[in-house]
């Protein structure tokens, strides 16, 4: 199996808070509650909200809410053990999703 070189676009070289700002700009774009539901998905404060009887589904209101909860759990200074899944996460949304 040969390894497929990665698309020229620099996406690697930015810092996590770069592509989380580019990631969450271009989501609240699209309206993609989606992703950020997943991103919160897989914070220690998802995982607490679980352990203490909630659960995604009890996440309610409006996008906004959503991605202000998960920009408040993601902040500039991520959880070393997230960091590598969130890098990653941002860089194929923004390849899977930018026009340009």
């Amino acid at each position: 199996m040969t390894e497929q070189p990665a698309p020229g676009d620099g996406l690697e070289d930015l810092s996590y808070q770069e592509l989380r700002e580019r990631a969450f700009h271009l989501a609240q774009k699209r309206h993609d509650i989606g992703f950020f539901v997943d991103l919160y998905s897989h914070t220690r404060a998802m995982h607490a909200a679980a352990t203490e009887g909630g659960s995604l589904g009890d996440l309610s209101g409006s996008l906004m809410d959503v991605v202000a909860a998960t920009r408040e759990t993601l902040t500039d200074e991520p959880d070393p053990e997230l960091e590598p899944l969130l890098t990653a996460r941002f860089i194929s949304y923004l390849r899977e999703h930018s026009t340009a």
